[in-house]
């Protein structure tokens, strides 16, 4: 994928904007000149169009990065199409880039490198190609390894199915990354989580998968205390409300939570930040059997919280309540979920904008600017008080949903909300983790939302 020394024969890139076009062409050779403009290049991005030497040979290839906005730096997003569009071959940049373009640059090398095709039988599957980059001046190489095998995780565990990715597996992954780590791990599995976890019990029962749920800790005991809680629901049917056909076709997914969290802590892990982490994943599978949820059910949870079942297929949030209250006790810094929490979610803003709701607007406006610069964007929803009194049950302490359709991303949000209460500072993303659509580097399958986001912001906000 890269290469630290110059390759021999490497072919120069050339990254050219709409309006640096003209320009560009004019300090290019004649031929080269007139080769480009035969051949229509007008720097689209993610238009390549290789120039030839004078002997058949590949001189060079010019690279579109297409429109530019005012004050618009470059994102992996300009680059991850270009190398699944070149030939073989080593290359090298030829546009000088600043550091941060830079280490932008290559991490879209590598993201867009990503392929899913475990399940392709031999000869089936894209061959392997070999198109390497001789990194760019500026460009720390350990930092672009480590995001790009963090997102690696989260995009091979939510796009491997359930029938390879249940409770057990999802445990075990969580287990091997803090193992590898020095991380102390504990697991309760099936009737274990009857004395501290008994919503994650009464959602994952029904299901021949027993529930689980992983925690672990790493860090210095002396270091700040940053806890992360990951929806670990593997496959979603909806329970006794049970989904429709078309909406249970992706809910492999619906774990994305959890894989995004393993993804920041192997980030977190692998860079040394000076915190105190500590990981907490509830998984489940939600199925429907005799012994399922029902609406109407009371269930308890670890906080002590009564909670009337508006909804089985608003499970989610019953799970993270266990996972929230265990790390809330400890009393963190910054207590961060990250689930695939709602629908509504997405119909607000789309699968590409993961919702984000804070205890404190400003670390929200923070992170909101972290995900910017890093091209991972979060968008800030209120945790509006004034729907607090929609989760009310004339039974219970609360009801897992509203009465009414309206506001349910925040309605989700609310209701997480009240088991959290030791925290420091709290923070909720809502997020889809899944490319609904094929686009270059980015095709249909799992995406990993808000890792680099928030791991931009821990770095940010802990590293000396």
């Amino acid at each position: 994928m890269f290469n630290t020394v110059p390759a021999p024969g490497s072919t120069a890139l050339h990254l050219v904007y709409e309006d640096q076009l003209e320009s560009w062409l004019k300090a290019q050779p004649e031929t080269a000149r007139t080769w480009l403009q035969a051949s229509g290049f007008k720097a689209e991005k993610n238009r390549i169009v290789p120039i030839p030497d004078a002997v058949g040979g590949i001189h060079a290839v010019a690279c579109g990065a297409g429109k530019r906005q005012a004050g618009e730096a470059l994102t992996l997003w300009h680059v991850a199409g270009i190398p699944e569009r070149l030939a073989q071959g080593n290359y090298h940049l030829a546009t000088a880039l600043d550091a941060n373009a830079a280490q932008q640059f290559a991490l879209g090398w590598a993201y867009g490198q990503y392929r899913f095709e475990r399940f392709k039988r031999e000869g089936a599957a894209q061959p392997a190609r070999s198109v390497r980059l001789m990194l760019p001046a500026g460009v720390d190489a350990a930092e672009i390894e480590r995001l790009h095998a963090a997102c690696t995780l989260a995009r091979d565990l939510i796009n491997t199915p359930a029938s390879h990715l249940l409770p057990a597996e999802l445990a075990a992954a969580a287990t091997a990354l803090a193992e590898r780590h020095g991380a102390v791990v504990r697991r309760y599995t099936g009737d274990e989580l009857l004395k501290g976890f008994p919503a994650v019990h009464a959602v994952g029962r029904a299901s021949t998968a027993a529930p689980q749920l992983i925690e672990f800790h790493w860090g210095n005991p002396a270091h700040p205390l940053v806890a992360l809680v990951g929806k670990g629901v593997c496959f979603d049917s909806g329970g006794l409300d049970l989904k429709p056909p078309a909406s249970m076709l992706l809910m492999k997914k619906d774990m994305g939570g959890a894989a995004c969290v393993l993804a920041l802590a192997q980030l977190v892990m692998d860079a040394g930040l000076p915190v105190r982490l500590h990981v907490v994943i509830p998984a489940v599978e939600n199925a429907v059997s005799g012994n399922a949820f029902r609406p109407g059910d009371v269930l308890a949870t670890r906080k002590g919280l009564q909670v009337e079942v508006g909804n089985t297929d608003a499970e989610g949030r019953l799970v993270l309540a266990d996972g929230l209250a265990l790390a809330d006790a400890g009393k963190p810094d910054l207590l961060i979920d990250l689930a695939t929490l709602t629908g509504a979610a997405r119909i607000a803003l789309g699968p590409e904008l993961p919702a984000l709701f804070a205890s404190d607007d400003g670390v929200a406006a923070t992170l909101m600017r972290h995900g910017a610069a890093v091209a991972d964007p979060l968008w800030q929803l209120p945790l509006w008080p004034g729907y607090d009194d929609e989760l009310s049950s004339k039974i219970a302490d609360l009801n897992n949903v509203s009465s009414s359709g309206f506001s349910g991303a925040i309605i989700g949000a609310l209701f997480l909300k009240r088991f959290v209460a030791e925290a420091r500072h709290w923070v909720h993303v809502d997020l889809y983790g899944w490319n609904s659509r094929d686009r270059p580097g980015r095709p249909v399958g799992a995406e990993a939302q808000g890792v680099r986001a928030l791991y931009a912001y821990l770095k940010a906000r802990y590293s000396p």
